[in-house]
């Protein structure tokens, strides 16, 4: 067929053969100056980031703390070095050991922090600051300023603005937008531990959203590059030399990196620090609901193709989404027009929302789309109720009449039986008086002394209406029944309890 269409086109077949002759030995001689190029070029390694990091390294600074405390008999060590190591004595300068009978001492501590405005502002990590009496900065030309002002810190973030009176312009680093920022991205930590000078390290983006359980607003960018003591506070650098991080922590059960360390994202350090700056404090968003995640019994339960959204298990008295109409046992779906894809994703978009702004918030109820407003407030500084006391929780055998399902045994809830289980006064719905203890609903750590106040979205005040609750989810062919729990105290939780 080849020779066919090749003499149709009025070509011979020697001058093409002769031209594949010549291309497949200059192709083997290319393979051959390749064969010799890892003696050379390959050799240096990938490319350098000198360039980058010779640019920045001015912007990164040490930030070394005094604290007194209280001494203690015991003879322990309060340094970071290694008993008998070589670093002992370093180590040990900074620590003023006199005094150890019990009276107080001066403990220093040690970590890293960044420029952010060439007048005189720095960024670095509460926990390297907190409780501290004094706060010098060093930089790497030698010089050493003290902190005139904590600006303010904020420890949900673990972030903090300090101020120093420089007599010029400090080199300043700028923020970039860490919502870019994809896993397998380069980056590099940038730290001034113990005064050495600055240590740099590269490495990649391992994860995005990272929750450690360090605060309700966990949302770390997690990286390989090393991240160890004393660079806390110090900036992560993408590859345009623009901060997308501030190294916060790390997991390694010998306190060096093993490659898994944590960094707030810029994105969030940005509106924390702005803040600060502006008013001293931080100032989030409020909604006022307490809510849990959607797991895949409780979206079954609700008639839900997958778990998604928040769903609300309390709402605060006068609060925004009370005034909003929002209801316990609703999922909130979407805030401000974003998806709410979990129970932790909520608190961080609301936190972030500018107070007094009016968002739409999309819920489901009754397995209904339902759309409203809500004019976000302030959170309240140290909102946490106070504890009650727990009281006397003895228990003693009672043989109440009772109705068994679930692995329950539930009956009413009387005074009796109120004062028995220290039950408040308003806490309504049907008691449990006992919990198969091989149970689904045990695994769920539902126990004796709670109190059954919804099931399946609709209230509860006597054991035939959880009956018939229970019994119209086995007909409708659900394999769950969700139920709202309230504890001795009145704190609310949903359970999806699997029926057998």
């Amino acid at each position: 067929m080849t020779e066919h269409i090749d003499r149709r086109r009025g070509q011979s077949l020697g001058a093409p053969l002769r031209r594949l002759w010549l291309v497949a030995a200059s192709l083997l001689l290319l393979g051959a100056t390749f064969a010799l190029a890892p003696a050379s070029s390959f050799a240096r390694g990938p490319d350098s980031v000198a360039d980058i990091a010779e640019g920045l390294q001015d912007t990164v600074v040490n930030i070394s703390t005094t604290q007194t405390v209280k001494g203690g008999k015991e003879d322990t060590q309060v340094g970071p070095g290694p008993k008998g190591s070589p670093f002992e004595d370093f180590f040990n300068d900074f620590f003023d050991e006199k005094d150890k009978e019990g009276q107080p001492r001066k403990v220093s501590s040690l970590g890293s922090g960044f420029v952010v405005d060439p007048s005189g502002l720095i960024v670095t990590n509460n926990h390297v600051i907190e409780g501290a009496d004094e706060i010098f900065i060093s930089f790497t030309n030698g010089s050493k300023l003290k902190v005139v002002k904590v600006l303010g810190h904020d420890s949900k973030t673990d972030l903090a603005l300090l101020k120093v009176e420089p007599k010029q312009p400090l080199k300043a680093a700028s923020f970039g937008d860490s919502a870019k920022m994809r896993v397998g991205d380069w980056v590099m930590a940038i730290g001034n531990p113990f005064g050495l000078g600055g240590t740099v390290t590269v490495g990649i983006i391992s994860a995005k959203k990272r929750d450690i359980n360090a605060g309700p607003y966990d949302d770390f960018l997690q990286t390989d590059a090393a991240i160890n003591r004393g660079n806390s506070g110090g900036p992560l650098f993408n590859m345009d030399g623009e901060v997308i991080g501030v190294n916060t922590a790390i997991i390694s059960p010998s306190g060096g990196s093993i490659g898994i360390g944590f960094a707030v994202p810029s994105n969030s350090a940005v509106q924390v620090v702005d803040q600060l700056k502006q008013f001293g404090e931080t100032r989030r968003g409020w909604l006022g609901v307490h809510v849990q995640n959607v797991t895949d019994e409780i979206a079954e339960s609700l008639g839900m193709k997958e778990p998604t959204g928040a769903l609300v298990a309390t709402v605060s008295p006068d609060s925004p989404a009370a005034t909003a109409g929002i209801r316990p046992s609703d999922v909130i779906l979407k805030f401000d027009g974003q998806p709410v894809e979990n129970m932790r994703s909520l608190p961080r978009a609301v936190a972030s929302t500018p107070i007094g702004k009016a968002v739409p918030v999309e819920l489901l109820r009754k397995g209904e789309t339902v759309d409203v407003n809500v004019t976000v407030g302030r959170l309240p500084e140290g909102e946490d109720v106070e504890e009650q006391e727990k009281g006397s929780q003895k228990q003693e055998e009672i043989e109440p009449e009772h109705e068994d399902l679930l692995g329950l045994s539930i009956t009413e809830l009387t005074d009796e039986l109120r004062g028995k289980f220290n039950i408040g006064k308003t806490v309504e719905g049907v008691l449990i008086t006992a919990v198969d203890p091989d149970s689904p609903a045990a695994q769920k750590d539902v126990k004796a002394g709670d109190v059954i106040v919804e099931v399946t979205q609709e209230k509860v005040t006597d054991p035939q209406e959880v009956l018939a609750r229970v019994a119209a989810v086995k007909k409708s062919g659900r394999k769950t029944v969700l139920l709202l729990i309230s504890d001795a105290k009145g704190g609310l939780r949903f359970v999806a309890v699997p029926m057998g």
